[in-house]
Order: C-alpha cells, then sequence, then structure tokens
C-alpha cells in the first residue's frame, strides 16, 4: 500500500457488550494515541447471524477517529481488550468533511 493511501484518516466501527467494555478499548486506543476520538453511542440492537442461529444484543458501538496506518495495531488492541472471540473491526475511509477538523485527527494519531 502506497504511504499517501496510509496517511488518509478513517473511522473505524467496534461494538461492544457493555459500557465498561466501550470505555476500556475507547481509552487504551486513545492513550497510546491510535485514535484522535472516539465516540461511544449508549445503545444499539444488534440483530446477526451467530454460528447458525440469528441472534440479537444490545451493544455499545465505538466510532473511532484515526489514520489508516495505524488500522493493524487498533485491530490488535481490540481484540486484547474485547472478549468476543470474533469481535466486530470495520474501518470505513473518510472521504471529506471539515478540514480541520481532519488535520486535527491527523496531528493527534502516532
Amino acid at each position: 500500500m502506497v504511504e499517501s493511501t496510509l496517511n488518509k484518516p478513517i473511522t473505524v466501527l467496534v461494538t461492544c457488550p457493555d459500557e465498561e467494555t466501550a470505555t476500556k478499548i475507547a481509552r487504551s486506543l486513545t492513550d497510546k494515541r491510535l485514535a484522535a476520538c472516539i465516540n461511544i453511542t449508549s445503545k444499539v440492537k444488534s440483530i446477526y447471524r451467530w454460528e447458525g442461529k440469528v441472534e440479537e444484543a444490545d451493544e455499545h458501538l465505538l466510532i473511532i477517529k484515526s489514520k489508516r496506518k495505524l488500522l493493524k495495531k487498533i485491530v490488535e488492541d481490540v481484540k486484547a481488550n474485547h472478549p468476543y472471540k470474533t469481535p466486530e473491526v470495520i474501518s470505513l475511509q473518510i472521504v471529506g468533511g471539515s478540514k480541520e477538523y481532519i488535520d486535527w485527527i491527523m496531528k493527534e494519531t502516532s
């Protein structure tokens, strides 16, 4: 992957079973400068297929702002701090928005 792609801002979505787990992961990522900002939603209802059955759960969603070159470390940190066997970690490239905010994300992540 070329360096210009690695320096693009991203949003990473992670669902957590409870607020305590969500806060633990958010603090870990922020303390390590792997994320500039993380929003924690109060509750989202997730309906998903798992091991052949349709499941339903109340979860907390992390909305993580970072940059592409840190994604591997973010995934590793989430897995180390998450109780799920297969935690959701999905990255979306930020394609626009407030230039000042995007510049801040880039500055605040290592």
